[in-house]
């Protein structure tokens, strides 16, 4: 369950005291826009590894993908790694599709370690059996799970810790990580291997793939330290003004996040200009260093308090903390500024169009832009929630995934559905209203058009 952590943060949150340690609440008003990034270095400034080094690099290395999370808000049941993204392959099955290639071509042995929840860990045990012939290794270890807190009294609405009602429970944010690795025993067995640095990401990040010219920099440093934890950032666009950002605060470097920020600085972190870059969660460890850090019990992290209402009306609290908070607890931390490509989400449906159309290619499991795509920017859609939101009813909609090439902005609300071949270019806007509905014609293109009213197609 991960009791002593929950104490802990508990206890920071209310500005108790806990085993005679200091209260490190955090102070909101300490956090000004206050943006130095002499510590996040340019990708383009990597250098290419040795070819004839690239398995004892790999070698060394462990992935970890976070797969806490289920997929209702996509309308599915169970692990959102389950849900298909691509020609019937799920988050997962391009996850062990990407290592076995990087296993076989480079004759190596990287390992494959999910994260799960109590969510997740009885369907991800069973999915994880059809990987049995792959060139994969596959280990699992599941996060603590905390007990919410009645916002009224501030205390546990769990009456034991034997209580079966899932509702009073919750997986306490993927800044669990390295107390439940630790605790696992995981992470011994695979220091113990020879492995070296652990690249954690979320699995729904289809962008997430092992990158070799960072695993260089780690182990074949210019200088004689190699840092012990980098962060893959990314510039800012306006879809992602609410992604935690870096600052430089008593002489580290830390991520913020917007749960952190004061309402009068909220414009400041939203801000292009203020803070260009922000936290894809694409995070590189030195294992020996989460070893130290547990062991000492000097891991320090931001709690963020998320206030929920259940169904039955009860207000309640969690406390959470996010793994990239760490940041600030390990020596020589970097800032990586990374292409966009290396983040690519699946959050929601609008998000499943882009990563199923020929916007990209797939193979050994990783998606690549199309070189057709005349400029490198994504396209920016918003796909309406009444129709939309679930996977089933998205499916339905599109007699087949739209040309969007050429695509800029795509708006679509009510109740629209696409027939085959339909393309769509620069920016299109599609309204039906209550009660209307507009079909779009298969072998349609729609370039810089609204479409609005009733548009009815029938079969006869």
């Amino acid at each position: 369950m991960g009791s002593r952590n929950f104490s802990l943060i508990f206890c920071r949150t209310l500005d108790l005291p806990f085993s005679g340690r200091r209260s490190n609440h955090c102070h909101k008003e300490r956090f000004v826009a206050n943006k130095h990034y002499d510590q996040v270095i340019d990708y383009g400034t990597l250098p290419q590894p040795n070819t004839h080094h690239l398995k004892r690099m790999l070698d060394r290395l462990v992935v970890i993908k976070l797969n806490g999370g289920l997929g209702t808000s996509m309308g599915c049941k169970g692990p959102k790694s389950v849900i298909p993204v691509r020609n019937d392959l799920t988050f997962l099955d391009l996850t062990v599709q990407q290592i076995e290639h990087l296993n076989k071509k480079y004759d190596a042995d990287v390992p494959l370690v999910l994260m799960n929840s109590f969510n997740t860990d009885e369907d991800t045990q069973k999915i994880v059996r059809k990987y049995k012939g792959f060139q994969v290794k596959i280990y699992t270890f599941n996060q603590s799970r905390y007990p919410r807190i009645n916002k009224e009294s501030l205390m546990p609405i769990a009456t034991s810790t034997a209580t079966t009602d899932l509702e009073v429970w919750y997986p306490p944010g993927h800044g669990d990580f390295y107390e439940s690795f630790y605790n696992s025993g995981v992470l011994q067995k695979l220091t113990e291997e020879g492995r070296e640095y652990c690249f954690v990401s979320n699995i729904d990040n289809l962008g997430a793939t092992v990158d070799l010219n960072i695993l260089n920099m780690l182990l074949n440093p210019d200088n004689a330290q190699s840092p012990e934890f980098v962060m893959e950032v990314t510039n800012k666009t306006r879809a992602d003004v609410k992604g935690g950002t870096l600052i430089h605060y008593e002489n580290k470097l830390r991520l913020l996040e917007i749960a952190q920020v004061p309402k009068e600085h909220v414009d400041d972190f939203k801000s292009v200009k203020t803070f260009k870059i922000f936290n894809t969660n694409n995070l590189w460890i030195k294992l020996d260093a989460i070893v130290r850090l547990q062991e000492e019990g000097t891991m320090d992290l931001d709690v963020i308090v998320n206030h929920k209402a259940l169904d039955n009306g009860l207000n309640v609290i969690q406390l959470e903390t996010a793994a990239g908070a760490a940041m600030k607890n390990f020596e020589g931390s970097l800032g990586i500024n990374v292409p966009r490509s290396r983040f690519l989400p699946v959050k929601k449906t609008s998000d499943l169009l882009l990563v199923m159309s020929n916007l990209y290619s797939l193979a050994s499991g990783s998606l690549d832009m199309s070189p057709k795509r005349m400029f490198p920017s994504v396209p920016l859609v918003k796909l309406g929630d009444n129709h939309f939101a679930k996977v089933r009813d998205f499916l339905r909609r599109f007699a087949s995934i739209p040309d969007i090439l050429e695509l800029d902005h795509l708006t679509v609300s009510g109740d629209v559905t696409f027939g085959r071949g339909v393309s769509l270019k620069g920016t299109v806007i599609i309204i039906a209203n209550h009660g209307d509905r507009i079909d779009i014609p298969s072998g349609a293109i729609l370039e810089n058009k609204i479409v609005s009213g009733n548009l009815r197609i029938l079969d006869h």
